[in-house]
């Protein structure tokens, strides 16, 4: 499967903040900027995908083995005729980081290393998202923003079928018992791909307009 890997020069100090879950504190500026600039030293962003045809009407991924989706990311991807598989990583040594510092009882540089790590590999979706966006066009689609089990209704435990689609074994992921992804600060994803001139949906709003999840700490405004 193709892998990418960006390079990311700075971070979203407003997204670190954010992340911190320091959106009405006031918070040394300073500090967010050694974080993020500390983040970066850390990070080895790699991102892989691979295209799959989708069946609108039956919910499915057609992959080799094909992936019944259910909940709201069926609505998501109404419309769509193919989808993108995603993961992206920043790897494990920022990770390591993050508890170091906590254990040296750095605990404030600890939390916002964490928040501008969480930072990170979204930019590092969002690379990999820029890189194939003229591909897309070319092909003559546009794109739906990226959608993760756990969002919405589409449960965790999808993830276990989603990560052989995305390339994740091939930049180091793994899954724990739990459902949980390692290197911790990596993601999956599915993007939907349909062809503007067939449908009447537009390109729904990414991220916390589209979330029910109204009491989240790190929920845009």
């Amino acid at each position: 499967m193709p892998i990418y890997k960006p390079s990311l020069r700075e971070l979203d100090l407003t997204e670190v903040r954010r992340y911190a879950g320091l959106a009405k504190a006031d918070f040394d500026e300073k500090m967010i900027e050694e974080a993020a600039q500390e983040a970066l030293l850390l990070i080895a962003p790699q991102s892989a995908y691979q295209a799959y045809g989708y069946d609108c009407r039956e919910g499915k991924i057609l992959s080799p083995s094909p992936l019944q989706l259910t909940g709201t990311v069926l609505k998501h991807l109404s419309g769509c005729e193919k989808v993108l598989a995603i993961s992206a990583t920043i790897g494990a040594g920022i990770v390591a980081a993050i508890t170091e510092h906590f254990h040296e009882g750095r605990y404030a540089h600890s939390v916002l290393l964490d928040a501008a790590a969480t930072e990170a590999v979204e930019e590092t979706a969002n690379a990999l998202e820029k890189m194939l966006a003229p591909k897309i066009k070319a092909q003559g689609f546009a794109s739906r923003w990226r959608f993760s089990p756990g969002y919405g209704s589409w449960p965790l435990e999808a993830q276990k079928e989603l990560m052989p689609l995305t390339g994740a074994k091939e930049i180091g992921l793994s899954l724990t018992e739990s459902l949980m992804l390692e290197p911790r600060k990596s993601i999956t994803a599915i993007i939907g791909l349909y062809r503007p001139e067939q449908s009447s949906q537009q390109s729904s709003q990414p991220g916390c307009a589209s979330c029910g999840q109204r009491d989240c700490p790190s929920r845009r405004k």
